[in-house]
């Protein structure tokens, strides 16, 4: 983990360095509302977006990136992009679903290209052939980057062993894998196997779907150091080298969530968060259920 005077950064195994915080834009819909969340993002000092296939808003957020990065004095260089394969593209698909969301996003490269879901929209779970599907689609993603058009690229919501089966596969090894996590999931296996890779691992659902904001243990904590739930729940990842990716629309809460660089949990405050890990998804899509 590492700092520059814009933002704190976590260095990919390709080189690339991407901010530790970062804009999730999951459920942001339409033109008005994407250019708004985005305005206030890089107002707040926010200089990584993630968006997704499936998530309908690729061109509304490159949009409005090429409107307002001037407005802020930035450029393309200065803002990392993550964008995901939709489940329907899985497979002989892979390469025209990457190749629409940079045009979609009307970028010349995405900075980080994840395939969203081990499984194949149209399959039952249990198909034989969403493992096949997801080799296809790598090897797609590792020819487009090759080619300069994905900066790095990655796996969403992969358990163990769809990360185990694509290591002994892959010619080029992930950068990233984003799953949910938060004190009540650590997610111990998935980050000691990212550790063993040199994988980085991000996190998603970083508040729980915000009922993590009332649990008595992350506000007593929050009560203790003087800052808020939202702002612990984030500190305690990046205070491990988890990059996160906290959604919301109001102005006021992206400005506070930058803020958890500006403090340190303390050993016993960090204990405390994770010694709430039970196991709980709040992510209702379950991936170990995927051949």
């Amino acid at each position: 983990m590492s700092s520059t005077s814009s933002a704190p950064y976590v260095v990919l195994n390709t080189g690339a360095r991407m901010p530790l915080l970062g804009l999730g834009t999951y459920k942001l819909c339409g033109a008005e509302d994407v250019r708004s969340a985005v305005d206030a993002a890089l107002a707040s000092g926010y200089r990584a977006f993630d968006t997704a296939a499936v998530y309908r808003n690729e061109a509304d957020l490159g949009r409005a990136l090429r409107e307002l990065l001037p407005k802020y004095e930035l450029t393309r260089e200065d803002v990392f992009i993550t964008s995901k394969l939709g489940p329907k593209d899985q497979g002989v698909k892979a390469t025209d679903g990457a190749l629409h969301s940079l045009s979609q996003l009307d970028l010349d490269y995405i900075d980080l290209y994840l395939i969203h879901w081990p499984g194949t929209q149209g399959l039952l779970v249990s198909d034989q052939r969403n493992p096949g599907n997801r080799a296809q689609s790598w090897a797609a993603l590792e020819e487009l980057q090759a080619q300069g058009r994905l900066r790095a690229i990655g796996v969403s919501n992969y358990t163990a062993a769809h990360m185990t089966q694509l290591m002994h596969s892959c010619k080029v090894p992930p950068a990233v894998l984003q799953v949910e996590f938060h004190p009540q999931l650590c997610q111990k296996e998935l980050r000691r196997l990212c550790e063993e890779h040199g994988v980085c691992f991000q996190a998603y659902s970083s508040l729980g779907k915000g009922q993590l904001l009332s649990d008595p243990g992350v506000m007593e904590v929050a009560r203790g150091c003087g800052h808020t739930a939202a702002q612990v729940l984030l500190r305690w990842a990046v205070q491990q080298g988890v990059p996160v990716l906290p959604k919301s629309s109001h102005p006021d809460r992206m400005g506070e969530n930058t803020k958890l660089f500006d403090f340190t949990l303390s050993d016993t405050d960090m204990d405390t968060l994770s010694s709430l890990d039970c196991g709980h998804k709040y992510v209702s899509r379950d991936p170990s259920e995927v051949a």
